[in-house]
């Protein structure tokens, strides 16, 4: 009996069914009726969650009557907070300031269920995921010098032998061969995106339209859809008919359909989505398909990320190519070319079949069989005054040569056979930029037809069916003969081939190259993410309020779309696999930068915008350009920069929180007064702060603290994706100012102002300690650098010694994408040339102590500049941490030249004779890493972009970072993260050129030290004596499970703060005067605290190109964090609530969809239904 006023309870308890056992009551479950017990027992049920059947307890013993207690409590509790149909909607806008007209829920109903307790979740225990194939166990057992290196193919005799036996197998099925014509296109690597469209890609795009009309058999894929929009938006409507057409015969296929070809060691979990999402929406709405394989043949080096968001996107295949060289001949060996990859935790097998290309690389030379030089001669391009080696091999297929030429063909596509059981082939017919000419298209047709004409009339001598043809009908063909493929877990990194030079090469160098774009690239990933939230939430809001006097505001956000739009095709241009890699040419990168750069500049006027519609009620200001970013990216190649905020002209400003979770930070900005205090004028309560000095450096060395810029620290505690305003007040206490303690900062002969302001104190000899409420630091008095942690919790010191150094190049050396440090010279001391202080007086070394944070800064002008941070704020995750802030400026070329430089973290946590440690993949899952043992510190180099960590039976560190570089633990007890590499020279893979384009940037890293929980220790699993290389891992239904190790609670709540910082903006009124704000402005009510909200991400209109429409894709990932490290007491709920809601916003259907959202799953009555294990990404289509 629910009731719009609620529920209605008047008599006491009587009606429990009671059945006496020997002198005991067993509480029965209550079945349905119409009566106040029933009523009431239904409602404890739906507060409570309990089934079946309550606890026994014995006859009016204290334990029944504390039941009948909380039953009554329980009754009153479901009185007084059911919900009634009549309570008015959420607003957008706080409180009083602008009423939306539209409800928040999501579905009006006569009558509203009631509301549900919130349940508490226990921590989810993830087990590690079994495979067949387990890339960790097995890789360290391969022989790396093998003997075959120097002919650089791993066809021996028994490759040979095996094939032989197959060729006169008759139970065999008959080869069938699919021959695959494409153009592998770089959208920029030695020429810009423009540049090559304009010279190679549009004349290809234009041939696959003419000569696949001319040659009716011939088929063509194609990947990179940033390529095909430049086409499509330039060519004549027959020719866009024309492609149509050969897609819908499947002679042409798209192939992954992505914006680009992604990098998968260094791209984010974000920008993967996004760049997907740009490219699948593209295909759809001007193509009308869907994807259904993937084509991945140039990225270095393969993860389980991409596999696993294009099974989620519904694709029923891909195909990998760059990976390790023992794994190609391993995996032929035993006839794995196809498998599922499993991600790293224990989930449901993926259906996307993941197929390796058996060789090198995919030009015709290294994928028509096993022997390149035969494989030359097959590649029948001729392009008048062009010269290479498939032209000096190049040989017309004539009457003469036609039965040779195809007999040794069909041998070596047969080889291929021989490496599957189904004995289904797949063969690429291209390289880079391929078919630009019409010509090519003429000769590889013609001379190939003529060869599979002739085998497939001859049946009888070769057996074997050849055609041109496409990866899906490779796939259906591998799915007819072959019933079930292996499983395999793990990654394929670090990537290493030997075809260049006979001799392995290790491509770890570009997860660090050109730092610089690649924390740029995060920096715009952050922006365009709070801009589509802003924008979605906001423009809908508009929409739905019909509110004349926003006409105005609503068409300047519209107009701004077409920016969005630019900027997420910015942001994939930059995944693609030669850009955010740093691989290409300096000129190119400069261009991918420039294109970054404005995308943030727009991101951050759409963001003001929005926010200007929903927190100035006055309409009229909205076009004035009232709120304004603190932060200024002003010239690409430099870090941004902090405004200053003039208290006559800026009293206010606003802090928007882009995380669907509550958080506490500390807000730095700059002011030009100390005498300020901050109010929160959300609880209307003045928040804890501190003044800092701003301390420059002067040319002859000095510290000079300046008495006009000041830093302001404040404690902001802001909720799920809200928009709070701080006002600034004048206020003196001089309790709040810093101690500075520096022995170069005052110049006795100049007395100034500043004195008075902060107290200066010279530091006493002896170890320099710094401290909070929870660590105590200990600092190298000679480097300047953390040395010890004591962690007051626990009564426990740790070893924490930071040191920077230098790998130097060898004489093969070291370029943009390889690794290669000399072994015969020492580590550099690259700070050596720079320790021109007087140690004496520690110049160096400058402490500024405050109530919220206390730093060391330690300077080697101008190459580097360190700071250690403790903040002393009541959040947990916050006064655990240390934040390292680290400037590193390269200077000028040839300064510093071979030089590779690290921060080394070393510790005394036992994590084994052969080091073990956890990298996360692409900010989505964790891998184990083990040291080789028998390959040098270039292989056991690692890709991160959010984290990385080691640990032992106690102990665990984990340093969390806001951008992609290598990480390796090359020794016990030790981590180390790359920061900047400068290669005078280049490494012979392309580009043609070193990398000397380094700029001055600045690298933020959390580190976390945590115990591992009492309750689930036990001995590491990979030990010395335990890790046991195997040739294959094989996994029984009876075998033991291992946890898979995730994130504690503290490191994953630190990453996305790193990487999703709290959005800071000026109220500038020196225009207009005074103006009204909104104290604050919430825009999710309730939202789950363990489920990310990834995007916000409007759709673009059917029908009007490069305008909104009403609907989003919401994509939604539930983050794993570990049980067993930390603080492991709370726990996130990822339950949806009947109270989840976006405020002001009323939505109308919410629809569960693939991925990219291409496909429809089923339809949701209310956001209640919306359900994420751990691990999982979803996406929601939204319509409002």
């Amino acid at each position: 009996m629910v009731e719009n006023e609620g529920f209605r309870r008047t008599k006491h308890i009587d009606h429990f069914i009671q059945e006496c056992v020997d002198g005991e009551v067993v509480c029965l479950e209550y079945k349905p009726s119409t009566n106040l017990e029933a009523d009431l027992f239904t409602c404890l049920r739906q507060r409570t969650t309990m089934r079946a059947r309550m606890p026994r307890c014995r006859l009016f013993s204290t334990r029944i009557l504390a039941i009948l207690f909380l039953v009554l409590a329980l009754g009153a509790y479901c009185y007084y907070s059911a919900p009634s149909s009549t309570k008015t909607a959420n607003s957008l806008i706080s409180g009083e300031d602008i009423e939306p007209r539209s409800p928040t829920i999501i579905r009006s109903t006569s009558v509203r269920k009631a509301q549900k307790a919130p349940v508490v979740e226990e921590c989810p225990l993830l087990k590690e995921s079994a495979a067949d194939i387990d890339t960790v166990s097995t890789y360290p057992s391969f022989d790396f010098q093998p003997s075959w290196l120097r002919t650089k193919e791993f066809w021996d005799k028994s490759f040979e032998d095996r094939y032989e036996k197959y060729r006169n197998d008759s139970r065999r099925p008959m080869l069938k061969v699919i021959v695959v014509p494409h153009s592998h296109n770089d959208p920029g690597w030695l020429k810009t995106f423009e540049q090559y469209f304009e010279i190679k890609t549009k004349n290809i795009l234009n041939n696959v339209v003419t000569k696949l009309d001319q040659y009716s058999n011939m088929t063509f894929i194609w990947t990179e859809i940033s390529f095909l929009n430049a086409w499509w938006e330039r060519s004549h409507p027959i020719k866009q008919k024309a492609l149509k057409k050969l897609i819908k015969e499947g002679r042409v296929e798209i192939t992954a359909g992505g914006w680009v070809m992604p990098d998968e060691a260094c791209s984010h979990i974000y920008s993967i989505i996004d760049q997907f999402i740009e490219g699948h929406e593209w295909v759809k709405n001007n193509l009308g398909i869907i994807p259904k394989t993937g084509w991945s043949i140039d990225p270095f080096g393969h993860g389980p990320t991409v596999p696993y968001m294009l099974d989620k996107s519904g694709l029923e295949g891909t195909i990998i190519q760059r990976i390790h060289y023992a794994w190609k001949q391993w995996l032929a060996k035993r006839q794995i070319e196809e498998f599922h990859w499993m991600p790293g935790w224990s989930s449901k097998k993926p259906s996307l079949i993941v197929h390796n290309m058996p060789f090198d690389i995919y030009s015709i030379k290294a994928s028509c069989g096993p022997h390149p030089s035969v494989c030359l001669s097959y590649d029948f391009r001729k392009i008048q005054g062009e010269y290479s080696e498939y032209t000096a091999k190049h040989e017309e297929i004539t009457e003469q040569n036609l039965y040779p030429k195809s007999k040794t063909l069909i041998e070596e596509y047969g080889r291929i056979g021989s490496l599957t059981p189904h004995n289904v082939v797949l063969v690429p017919l291209g390289d880079d930029f391929r078919y630009e000419y019409s010509a090519e298209f003429d000769s590889q047709y013609n001379n190939y037809m003529k060869m599979f004409n002739y085998i497939n009339d001859h049946k009888d001598l070769f057996n074997a069916e050849v055609k041109f043809g496409t990866p899906r009908e490779y796939f259906d063909a591998v799915k007819e003969r072959q019933k079930s493929v292996p499983t395999l877990k793990g990654d394929f990194f670090v990537y290493s081939e030997i075809f260049s030079e006979g001799k392995p090469a290790y491509w770890s160098g570009y997860y660090t190259t050109r730092p610089y774009i690649k924390i740029l690239a995060r920096q715009l990933e952050h922006q365009l993410r709070t801009s589509e939230i802003l924008f979605t939430l906001v423009s809908n809001h508009v929409k739905q309020q019909k509110n004349p006097k926003l006409v105005a505001s609503e068409k300047r956000l519209e107009k701004s779309y077409e920016q969005l739009i630019n900027a997420r095709r910015n942001l994939g241009l930059f995944q693609h696999h030669d850009a955010i890699t740093g691989t290409s040419k300096a000129s190119v990168m400069y261009d991918y930068g420039s294109k970054l750069f404005a995308s943030l500049y727009h991101c951050i006027r759409i963001q003001e915008a929005a926010l200007a519609i929903v927190t100035l009620p006055n309409s009229t200001l909205h076009s004035q350009n009232i709120i304004q970013s603190e932060t200024e990216f002003e010239t690409y190649g430099k870090s941004p920069k902090k405004l200053k905020l003039m208290f006559f002209d800026t009293k206010k400003i606003i802090l928007f929180n882009p995380l669907a979770q509550a958080r506490t930070e500390v807000i730095n900005v700059r002011t030009n007064t100390t005498n300020v205090r901050v109010l929160d004028m959300r609880t209307n309560e003045y928040v804890q702060y501190q003044i800092s000095p701003n301390i420059d450096v002067r040319e002859d060395g000095r510290r000079t603290i300046s008495d006009k810029d000041f830093d302001l620290l404040f404690v902001a505690t802001l909720p799920a994706l809200t928009a709070v305003t701080f006002h600034l007040e004048v206020h003196m206490n001089t309790s709040q100012r810093s101690i500075v303690f520096c022995n170069n900062c005052q110049d006795q002969n100049s007395k100034t102002e500043r004195e008075d302001v902060f107290t200066f104190k010279k530091m006493m000899p002896g170890d320099i300690q710094l401290e909070n409420s929870v660590l105590k630091l200990l600092i190298n008095r000679n480097t300047g650098f953390l040395r010890q942690v004591y962690r007051k919790d626990i009564k426990k010191k740790h070893i924490v010694d930071i040191q920077f150094g230098a790998y130097q190049s060898a004489q093969r050396h070291s370029g943009a994408y390889l690794f290669m440090p000399d072994y015969d010279a020492p580590e550099k001391n690259v700070l050596l040339q720079y320790a021109n202080w007087n140690s004496l007086y520690d110049d160096n070394i400058i402490i500024v102590s405050g109530p919220i944070s206390t730093e060391i800064t330690t300077m080697y002008m101008p190459f580097l500049v360190h700071t250690a941070r403790i903040y002393n704020v009541n959040d947990e995750a916050l006064s655990h941490g240390v934040l390292f802030e680290t400037v590193v400026d390269f200077e000028s070329p040839p300064k510093n030249r071979e030089t590779e430089l690290f921060m080394r973290i070393q510790t005394d946590i036992q994590n084994g004779d052969i080091p073990e440690f956890y990298t996360d993949q692409n900010g989505f899952q964790y891998q184990k890493r083990v040291k080789v043992t028998t390959l040098g510190i270039e292989a056991n180099y690692y890709p991160i972009t959010t984290m990385a960590w080691l640990q032992d039976e106690d102990t665990r560190l984990t340093m969390i970072t806001n951008h992609a570089q290598g990480a390796a633990s090359f020794e016990p007890g030790r981590i180390e993260l790359m920061l900047d590499r400068r290669t005078l020279y280049d490494d012979y893979r392309g580009i043609g050129e070193g990398v000397v384009d380094n700029r001055p940037t600045v690298f933020h890293n959390w580190m976390l030290l945590e115990s591992m929980s009492p309750l689930t220790r036990r001995k590491r699993e990979a030990s010395e004596q335990q890790f046991i290389y195997t040739k294959e891992r094989h996994f029984s239904p009876d075998q033991k499970e291992s946890v898979y190790q995730l994130p504690s609670h503290a490191a994953e709540y630190l990453s996305k703060t790193l990487n999703y910082p709290v959005n800071i903006y000026m109220l500038d009124t020196s225009e207009v005067g005074e103006v009204v704000v909104n104290s604050h402005n919430s825009f999710v009510e309730q939202f789950p605290t363990g489920i990310h909200l990834v995007t916000l991400r409007t759709i673009t209109d059917d029908i009007l190109e490069q305008f909104p429409s009403s609907s989003c894709y919401m994509v939604l990932q539930r983050p794993g964090y570990s049980c067993s490290v930390g603080n492991t007491t709370s726990t996130k709920s990822s339950i949806f609530s009947p109270n989840t809601a976006f405020k002001g916003v009323n939505i109308t259907d919410l629809t569960s969809v693939s991925l990219t959202g291409l496909k429809t799953y089923r339809s949701l009555a209310e956001m209640t239904e919306i359900e994420l294990e751990p691990m999982e990404v979803k996406t929601y289509k939204v319509q409002f």
